[in-house]
């Protein structure tokens, strides 16, 4: 292992494996190498709060410094639900989940694995209904570098990210080679309004 990846994986290792994107990158592991090269600054890891501030300064030997506002704040840890009666099955969750918490089918309700959830929050905003809260999580019981998190989760959220994006860039290598696998968006975009009309109809009572 270089000297660069070997730093990298000491930086990863002390991010909460959120995947939650709003240091900036689109991963924790992005995340760490863009620290390991000083491309990034250290407070950029609102999930992992004064803990990690703290760990990634020790690491880089930089001067600590207050989280960036302008990634958000440090906050307690919740996990998504699903409000099923709800849901039409649009899979727009499915496709932003980075650690492969959510299962269902194109047009079938959707679930949350509770178990695997970490409460990134990239579910919600794709929603097309609104039928996705976030509710509080208990503190695990188990040793690690933060109270929210064990290290055992962490660790499992991360083969689970490494998992996916792997899954994805062979699908899409799959994709150009033969041409896309889904509808077209246009049938999908169609899809969707239809699903969003039964729901309406669904709540104002009226027969699908």
């Amino acid at each position: 292992m270089s000297v660069f990846n070997d730093l990298a994986a000491q930086l990863d290792a002390r991010l909460p494996q959120t995947q939650c994107t709003r240091c900036g990158y689109p991963h924790c592991r992005a995340y760490a190498e863009a620290l390991a090269s000083g491309r990034a600054d250290i407070n950029r890891c609102p999930p992992g709060g004064e803990i990690t501030l703290q760990a990634l300064a020790e690491i880089l030997h930089r001067p600590r410094k207050p989280l960036d506002p302008g990634c958000g704040v440090h906050e307690p840890r919740t996990r998504a639900v699903i409000d099923e009666a709800h849901c039409i099955g649009c899979r727009k969750c499915l496709d932003v989940c980075p650690v492969d918490a959510i299962v269902g089918a194109r047009k079938r309700m959707h679930t949350v694995l509770i178990a695997e959830c970490n409460g990134c929050g990239l579910c919600a905003p794709p929603c097309p209904v609104d039928c996705i809260v976030f509710v509080p999580m208990a503190l695990p019981a188990g040793a690690g570098p933060w109270p929210e998190y064990t290290s055992a989760e962490t660790e499992n959220w991360r083969h689970r990210a490494e998992a996916r994006r792997t899954r994805v860039a062979r699908r899409q290598a799959l994709r150009a080679r033969r041409g896309s696998v889904f509808p077209p968006r246009d049938v999908i975009r169609t899809e969707i309004h239809a699903a969003l009309e039964r729901a309406r109809r669904k709540r104002d009572g009226r027969r699908p």
